[in-house]
């Protein structure tokens, strides 16, 4: 059994192997930062894309308010295809300073008609596909944002799309972007209506995909927005509230004309999205789940993603006096990972779409003595290659009905031991998947936190809508011995990775904070939250500073394997605390930058100001006034 807090008071020794120097660790002291703090009095906005940044500045300069601007956020970094999409799924949490309350906004796609295990299986797939219209569940991102705005925002859908229809009609693409259009364009040439937008210089012997810099235009999709505000417009002119009439644009693009071409277009290139199907999808507006730590409360969307994982992570973690352990030392990473490994092990087994049953035993998940009780399974001397979920119905006061299940899962066997080279550069892309993340706060109290994803390059475009759709049903399983609440069915969601957070502490906001990166989303943001709250960074400090990284669990993507015992840690970690690692059973990675990126905003109410934070690698930008 490994100590505990009270026990590492009374009696302070170091554990683990024969380790030398068990204090060295990463110096947090005296830290400069490659990127300044973002001082703000007035609003921030922070996201993925440097012109995206400028188009929620724009809509604060406009009177806009937080929601108002993380949607135009959300609306410019989809037109760039910012590792997203408009077809693709949005998550948030947004802080009403109204009424005080944290509010999720649940904006995932479902599976469509005809989307079953047998169906997949009889294709000789042992789960949905990565890309194409068959990895397609329903477009999210659109309704999520006038559902959004309709409910927290002031402005109108027009107001709020101004920018991203400016960059429709032609901006000036990006170097990341551009290349990967060139990286993958033999995969968007199979689909006719991908490759009419994104290779402009087709046949070209030099580059078939936009140069950097060049003017990128989608005429489609900037037709498909206009109809939304022509829809907006109308309601308006006929009386209709602000609210009204952009419910009446979401109705345009679900039920309507949109909606009908982009169902033409996708099951003429053999997927299976239905009119059905996409008028009976409904945005979600749900109570988040919550723990405390230290007492300060932390908000994650519920198990339809991942972002519980993060509240049992600090439940366990607060069993320890990480102090003392020293940040990044050998023994706060080895504990570190072993909590990450519990707590993404109940997440391949437990977490699943909160709609549909089974239900979920997230009370037990979440519980602090379910915590207490993992903790005790830490080998306090070895990585233990086999982290198994645990059994959290007992603190739900009921028995397992899947202690059959349990008793014979394992990780171990999902891993493809003898990976090439190339076969684990496909698996860690997949499994460090970015998409975008938005923060976004105002002087009102309004704050935005959000990690929409889906529908990235390379996507696959429904028609002449110029949408891509989503590349999400990849995250099902298609056995229920891998996870009997995450396995595909028509209208179920399926188990997303993406996961913004909020903090409360003494009843008013202390921070917001999203990353991307597929599966290390909550490993990346655990250790922000503790670089601030154990460790004294301020945001930037805590933005930049070198995480590590397990693979251990299972990946969300692709072949869904794990890589047990793989441990990324920052250039900066010293060799000794590399080589006692190596010790207790780690193959070791070493990366230069490993922090996410993150974006974040700490609020300060001693001065009445907002300090925003962006990783120091990646395109993130923020702007604060």
């Amino acid at each position: 059994m490994i100590r505990t807090k009270s026990d590492m008071r009374r009696d302070w020794k170091p554990f683990g192997l024969i380790l030398l120097l068990l204090s060295a660790s990463v110096s947090v002291s005296a830290v400069r930062t490659e990127k300044p703090v973002l001082h703000g009095r007035h609003w921030v906005a922070i996201t993925g894309k440097p012109l995206a940044a400028t188009a929620g500045a724009k809509i604060f300069e406009r009177g806009g308010n937080a929601v108002d601007a993380a949607c135009s956020m959300l609306a410019a970094t989809s037109t760039m295809w910012d590792v997203l999409g408009w077809g693709g799924e949005t998550q948030v949490l947004i802080y009403n300073p109204n009424n005080k309350k944290v509010y999720g906004v649940n904006a995932l796609g479902v599976a469509p008609t005809g989307a079953t295990p047998e169906y997949f299986k009889e294709k000789g797939l042992e789960y949905p596909p990565e890309y194409g219209p068959l990895a397609a569940v329903t477009p999210g991102t659109p309704g999520g944002l006038m559902v959004m705005l309709a409910e927290f925002g002031t402005m109108s859908l027009k107001d709020v799309l101004q920018p991203s229809m400016e960059m429709a009609e032609g901006y000036p693409i990006e170097k990341q972007a551009a290349d990967r259009i060139e990286r993958d364009k033999e995969r968007i040439k199979e689909w006719p209506y991908s490759k009419k937008v994104f290779l402009p210089h087709l046949t070209e012997e030099e580059r078939e995909a936009p140069y950097p810099g060049e003017i990128f235009r989608q005429p489609e999709l900037l037709e498909t927005l206009q109809k939304l505000v022509e829809e907006e417009q109308k309601a308006l002119e006929e009386g209709k509230t602000r609210k009204e009439a952009i419910y009446a644009a979401y109705d345009r693009f679900y039920i309507g004309d949109i909606a009908e071409e982009f169902v033409r277009g996708c099951q003429e290139q053999g997927g299976l999205i239905t009119v059905e199907d996409m008028a009976n999808w409904q945005v979600h507006l749900e109570e988040p789940v919550k723990t405390t730590y230290k007492d300060i409360e932390v908000y994650k969307l519920t198990h339809w993603v991942q972002g519980p994982v993060m509240l049992q992570m600090l439940n366990m973690l607060e069993t320890f006096d990480l102090q003392r352990l020293d940040f990044n030392s050998v023994n706060y990473i080895h504990i570190l990972y072993q909590v990450m490994n519990l707590a993404y092990a109940d997440r391949d087994f437990y977490y699943g779409d909160p709609y549909f049953p089974p239900e979920e035993p997230i009370k037990g998940l979440l519980s602090k003595e379910y915590a207490r009780e993992r903790v005790k399974q830490i080998d306090r001397n070895m990585n233990d290659p086999d982290a198994k979920p645990g059994d959290p119905y007992p603190f739900e006061g009921k028995e397992n009905p899947f202690q059959d299940l349990l008793e014979r899962w394992s990780n171990v066997g999902q891993t493809q031991e003898n990976m090439s080279a190339q076969q684990w550069e496909q698996f860690e892309e997949a499994f460090l998947a970015g998409t975008t993340s938005i923060q976004a706060c105002d002087k009102e109290g309004w704050i935005v936190s959000a990690t929409p994803s889906g529908a990235w390059i390379p996507a696959c475009i429904a028609g002449k809508t110029g949408i891509g759709m989503s590349q999400r049903m990849q995250s099902f399983v298609l056995d229920r011995e891998k996870n009997p609440f995450n396995v595909v069915e028509p209208g179920k969601r399926p188990r997303a990775t993406l996961t913004p957070g909020l903090a409360i502490k003494d009843g008013k906001p202390y921070l917001s904070f999203a990353v991307q990166g597929g599966d290390t989303q909550d490993q990346n943001l655990v250790q922000f939250f503790l670089n601030m709250v154990e460790f004294g960074m301020n945001v930037q400090e805590a933005c930049e500073a070198p995480n590590i990284v397990s693979y251990q669990m299972q990946s969300s993507f692709g072949n869904h394997e794990a890589r047990p015992g793989r441990l990324t840690l920052n250039a900066s970690t010293p060799q000794k605390v590399r080589e006692n690692l190596a010790l207790m059973g780690y193959e070791i990675d070493i990366r230069s930058h490993t922090s996410g990126p993150i974006n974040a905003i700490f609020y300060d109410w001693k001065h009445k100001t907002f300090w925003g934070g962006s990783s120091n690698h990646g395109e993130d930008y923020g702007i604060a006034w």
